[in-house]
């Protein structure tokens, strides 16, 4: 592959990347807000968004602090609210699993949602494409997103409750997902998964230490599964 193939796959995931920022900077700066008002300091508060770089954990975590929820159903319910990842890891396989290690390590950590939706598009659509490319491809995606992250959680810290209430910065985070799940659902069993989270979650509203989110991704699975079986039985015409 020509160093001018690899430039452009890296600038296409970096341009890719770019109409992300409208939801990844307020949704960096609000986090960066909500830790400094629950008493984290600011290193503690870029240890998150640096180390843990996972926004919808990340303000789960710090809401069940703010509940002195025990330690233990803090990181279960912050575990579960990123399973996802899991499953973005087990997508990838097919494209990067035959990366050198290093390279594999680098993916898992910078895999977030925004870069996990490009990257699985792009890959499909592009079936021609080598290990490099993707590769190249995937960085280019990252630099914008993650550098984005990093720079607004730091300005959101410093900042703290400076910023007016008017300014409404958590409409970034159901648009943030909105924006990725939209596009994923093609099947009747993704609907269903989506439609029964919805559903699970708004009915387990009340349960203490925000278990409700765990219950609800549970119920997805398992209806989007049992849907899924259910038409590949359905005899064919």
């Amino acid at each position: 592959m020509s160093s001018t193939t690899a430039k452009s796959t890296y600038l296409q995931g970096f341009r890719d990347g770019l109409p992300f920022l409208l939801v990844i900077a307020p949704f960096g700066l609000l986090f960066g807000v909500v830790g400094t008002e629950a008493g984290l300091n600011i290193a503690e508060v870029m240890g998150f968004g640096v180390l843990v770089i996972a926004g919808a954990a990340q303000f789960t975590a710090v809401q069940l602090m703010v509940e002195d929820a025990p330690t233990l159903i803090v990181l279960a319910t912050s575990l579960a609210v990123n399973l996802r990842m899991a499953m973005y890891s087990a997508a990838m396989v097919p494209h990067l699993g035959k990366a050198r290690l290093w390279q594999r390590a680098l993916v898992s950590y910078s895999m977030v949602d925004q870069t996990y939706a490009l990257a699985d598009q792009k890959f499909q659509d592009e079936t021609a494409w080598t290990l490099p490319q993707k590769l190249r491809y995937f960085a280019g995606t990252v630099t914008p997103i993650c550098s984005t992250w990093y720079a607004m959680t730091y300005v959101g810290a410093k900042l703290g409750s400076s910023i007016p209430p008017e300014y409404a910065l958590d409409f970034a985070i159901p648009i943030t997902f909105l924006a990725l799940i939209a596009p994923a659902l093609r099947t009747l069993p993704h609907v269903i998964a989506a439609a029964t989270s919805v559903v699970v979650a708004l009915l387990c509203m009340n349960v203490p230490y925000s278990l409700g989110i765990i219950i609800a991704g549970i119920a997805a699975m398992i209806a989007g599964a049992q849907a899924e079986l259910m038409l590949k039985k359905e005899p064919k015409s």
